[in-house]
């Protein structure tokens, strides 16, 4: 219903310093087309992209592509979505953005605005799982994502109870309560304490706080420059 999902969005205002935390976790960049009017990057291990925007974008967009855009906004209209802005016309690079339970921002794009790079692979952080967003009202927040089109597959009670939600481009978790802190992206990794010290050495340092649940043998956490969180441990969290 969405479309193909394209990258989660952030704004990066010291956006080189942005590109060089990424490229140093082993993300690799993809080309870039030219839709947008302010300075961009995009990097991405092949399971997922983080779209590096010099503008004033909310934090953490969900941005999927959905050709002839215009045709589909009523169907989304109908189960729920309120749309807040939408720029549409024969002349214009059509897009729409609305809000989903949760307070997760999404943006729907008529058209890619980057291609995928030659050789990207998963990064030296772990196998990318899902993209985690902490919600008030479980049951609440897995009515408005199913509606979307996205299908729950697992109900989780460790570390905290959460829904593991699944689409044909990207998976995401619910989680309930405070304890996650803010969207995450959740890597899988055999090893943390060999990560520790790969990114040891290329200067990323640790969160020195994880939320109270996870085992800091376990389990690590790193902040981008952009305040997106990024998680690995052995599995989901």
């Amino acid at each position: 219903m969405l479309g193909r999902f394209l990258e989660i969005t952030v704004p990066a205002p010291r956006i080189l310093e942005s590109w060089r935390f990424w490229e140093s976790l082993g993300f690799a960049g993809a080309p870039v087309g030219e839709t947008w009017t302010h300075r961009c990057a995009v990097a991405t291990d092949g399971r997922v992209a983080v779209g590096l925007h010099e503008a004033d974008v909310p934090p953490c967009t969900l941005t999927y592509v959905r050709p002839d855009l215009a045709r589909h906004l009523p169907a989304l209209e109908s189960v729920g979505v309120e749309f807040e802005a939408r720029v549409l016309g024969d002349d214009r690079f059509n897009e729409a953005s609305f809000t989903a339970a949760g307070d997760q921002p999404f943006r729907l794009l008529e058209a890619r605005t980057w291609s995928p790079p030659a050789r990207a692979q998963p990064s030296p952080f772990g196998w990318f799982e899902e993209y985690a967003i902490p919600v008030r009202d479980l049951a609440a927040a897995r009515d408005y994502w199913e509606r979307l089109g996205f299908v729950a597959v697992e109900e989780r009670e460790y570390p905290w109870p959460s829904l593991a939600l699944t689409s044909d481009t990207l998976d995401v978790g619910l989680h309930a309560g405070p304890d996650l802190g803010g969207p995450t992206l959740v890597f899988a990794t055999d090893d943390v304490a060999a990560l520790r010290e790969r990114l040891a050495a290329v200067g990323i340092e640790t969160d020195a706080r994880l939320p109270r649940a996870l085992d800091p043998r376990l389990y690590l956490r790193v902040t981008s420059p952009e305040g997106l969180r990024l998680l690995a441990g052995p599995g989901t969290a």
